[in-house]
């Protein structure tokens, strides 16, 4: 199944705070964020009071990452930018040379023309609520034919 994924991180390049999956049959989403003790000016304005779910540890969040989409025997994860799905890859990784149990897991990087998770989220900056934008609007853009 194909799942819309984005995350939230600590300035270009930073650490992940905050990842999200929301699967294209409307199903129950995933969504957990980690703690961040040194966030930018803008992070701290912007995207922690927009979490809405408590931080947990990253070993926490990889277990269950890898839960949620185990029973999956082939999901593919799209995100409109490279980072989130270098945030989701790297998440897999439990420890050096382990990685959390899944069979298998493809990722698209896919040409969202047109889209603003800024201003077609309900909650900006929120990972969930811009996972649940990016996915309206693919398959939006789909039903139309693009």
């Amino acid at each position: 199944m194909r799942y819309f994924l984005d995350t939230e991180f600590n300035g270009f390049g930073g650490a992940l705070i905050a990842l999200a999956l929301v699967p294209e049959d409307g199903g129950a989403p995933f969504y957990a964020a980690l703690p961040c003790p040194d966030p930018t000016d803008w992070v701290a304005e912007h995207i922690l009071p927009a979490l809405d779910v408590a931080p947990i540890s990253r070993e926490a969040m990889g277990r269950a990452f890898a839960a949620y989409l185990g029973d999956d025997p082939d999901p593919l994860l799209v995100a409109d930018w490279p980072e989130d799905i270098a945030h989701a890859a790297t998440l897999l990784i439990a420890a050096p040379g382990h990685r959390y149990p899944i069979d298998r897991i493809r990722f698209e990087l896919c040409d969202a023309f047109g889209f603003d998770s800024a201003a077609l989220s309900k909650r900006p900056h929120n990972a969930l609520s811009d996972a649940m934008a990016l996915r309206d609007y693919l398959l939006a853009r789909e039903a139309k034919g693009f």
